[in-house]
């Protein structure tokens, strides 16, 4: 008969955070990207395609093509700490550590690496049995808040001691969040070397059809949109980016809005991707890099890529405070 002795302690509850990003691959390679990309494009909830039917189109197309232009793009964005995605959810999760030192903050990426699944382990190892997930997406989508919830579930679903969870709800219009980016871009606006005629706000594009089937996504980023409007009082243009596929999807489009501009007489922009929580292969070199060429190839003479909030005081502050939000009855009385 054993003792109590006999088996290891049960260490100390903790309270874990893990952010979530969509991810990146480990370097600016053609086999690395293709690794990436077989695992981003293979989820159904990023692609809605029969399975019978896309994965034909994946590996005997997209993974044969895709891959080497995606590495370029990289390429041109590569730095010293790698993956600009991954430094700084790096240094995203050192400044909350800062912030919340009574809670074990990880970092983790739904695709490629840190994983999800690694991610959680971890935190188990650590003694954390309350966990709040954070997807860092401010606007609801399937494709990235979803996706990001369900790799958390799947990593749960294989535990036998199951800890305690929270989601991160979207915060589209929460007052944390659009003072941030207000402050933020009014910061970034007032450093330029010129008065912008325009301030075009770019989110992530996604199929018409997935507003057709109910997913949120469109409405929350038009109305952050109306809301950052208003509290900087401006005008904000909204477009969408990052078209995959032959499908319909969510416009107007953000490369066919740089376009335009010049023809309207509108040759200083700045463009801002509130969407994204971290600056990535989208802003950097789909919107800093082409979509200034086509910008300036159109007539436009000058043209300003605003920071994401990554790192900066504003979003460590607003991310912060959501989470110790989140955490009431978890964390002690203050």
């Amino acid at each position: 008969m054993s003792r109590p002795s006999d088996h290891p302690a049960v260490p100390d509850d903790k309270i874990g955070v893990l952010l979530i990003n969509l991810g990146t691959p480990d370097a600016p390679e053609v086999r690395a990207v293709r690794r990436y990309l077989a695992e981003f494009l293979s989820d159904p909830r990023v692609i809605e395609i029969h399975p019978t039917l896309w994965k034909p189109i994946l590996h005997g197309i997209v993974l044969r093509t895709r891959p080497k232009r995606s590495a370029e793009a990289y390429n041109l964005i590569w730095t010293n700490e790698g993956s600009p995605l991954r430094a700084i959810a790096h240094r995203q999760a050192e400044a909350l550590r800062q912030r919340l030192q009574q809670v074990s903050v990880h970092y983790a990426m739904r695709y490629g690496n840190p994983g999800i699944g690694a991610a959680i382990d971890n935190m188990m190892d650590e003694g954390c049995r309350r966990i709040l997930a954070a997807p860092l997406y401010p606007q609801y989508c399937a494709a990235t808040t979803a996706t990001a919830n369900d790799a958390v579930f799947a990593a749960l679903a294989r535990l036998r001691w199951q800890p305690a969870l929270r989601t991160l709800p979207p915060y589209f219009d929460d007052p944390l969040y659009i003072g941030a980016l207000a402050a933020n871009l009014k910061r970034q606006l007032a450093q330029l070397d010129f008065e912008p005629e325009r301030l075009l706000l770019s989110f992530h594009g996604m199929p018409v059809r997935t507003l057709e089937l109910g997913d949120p996504y469109h409405c929350h980023c038009q109305k952050t949109a109306r809301l950052l409007g208003e509290a900087l009082s401006r005008e904000v243009d909204v477009a969408f980016q990052s078209k995959f596929g032959r499908a319909k999807w969510l416009e107007p489009a953000t490369d066919a809005t740089l376009a335009a501009y010049p023809k309207q007489g509108i040759k200083r922009v700045a463009v801002a991707a509130p969407g994204f929580s971290a600056d990535c292969i989208e802003t950097l070199e789909e919107l800093g890099i082409r979509g200034r060429r086509t910008f300036e190839h159109s007539g436009g003479e000058r043209f300003a890529l605003l920071d994401c909030l990554n790192d900066s005081p504003e979003s460590i502050d607003m991310i912060t405070k959501l989470i110790v939000r989140e955490l009431a009855g978890w964390l002690p009385q203050q």
